[in-house]
C-alpha cells in the first residue's frame, strides 16, 4: 500500500481538527496554513472526510469544520481506508475471482502477512494520538513488521 497525497493531506486535516477539538468550527484557510495544504485541494478533501461522517461543516461568517467524534475514538486505519479506499498491497486480495492463481498462488499469503500487520498498526494509532506527537514535535515512531 502506498498512502497517496489525498491520504496524507486528509490525516494531517484530522490531526488539525483534532487540535481543536470541542472549540468549535476551524476556518479552512487555518487548516491549510498550520498543515501546508494547497487550500483548493483542502477544500475537496474535506468534502470526502464530510461524507466519510468524519467531520461536520458549517456556513458562515463563524463557519468552518470540526471532528463529529472524539479523536480518541477515530482510528488512523478508519481515516485511510476512507481516504485510500483498500488497505491491500496487491489487488488479488480485494478480487480473488480477478487472479487466476488465487487459489494456489505461492506469494498471496505474504500479501496478506503485509496486510494485516499494515491494519494492526493503522489501528494501533488514533488521530488524537497523531495530534499528540505533533504537539510534542515527536512525528516518528517506530514499528516493527
Amino acid at each position: 500500500m502506498k498512502v497517496s497525497m489525498k491520504g496524507d493531506y486528509g490525516v494531517r486535516a484530522l490531526v488539525e481538527l483534532a487540535h481543536h477539538f470541542g472549540e468549535g468550527p476551524v476556518q479552512s484557510a487555518v487548516i491549510a496554513s498550520r498543515q501546508s495544504i494547497p487550500e483548493p485541494y483542502l477544500d475537496q478533501l474535506l468534502t470526502s472526510l464530510r461524507r466519510a461522517g468524519f467531520i461536520r461543516s458549517v456556513r458562515g461568517p463563524q463557519g468552518g469544520h470540526a471532528l463529529i467524534r472524539d479523536p480518541h475514538d477515530l482510528r488512523l486505519s478508519e481515516a485511510v481506508g476512507a481516504l485510500e479506499g483498500s488497505l491491500s498491497p496487491i489487488a488479488c486480495l480485494d478480487d480473488p475471482n480477478g487472479c487466476n492463481k488465487a487459489v494456489n498462488c505461492c506469494v498471496r499469503g505474504v500479501w496478506q502477512e503485509i496486510e494485516a500487520a499494515t491494519i494492526k498498526i493503522l489501528d494501533s494509532i488514533t488521530i488524537a494520538d497523531l495530534a499528540e506527537r505533533e504537539r510534542n514535535g515527536s512525528g516518528a515512531a517506530r514499528y516493527a513488521i
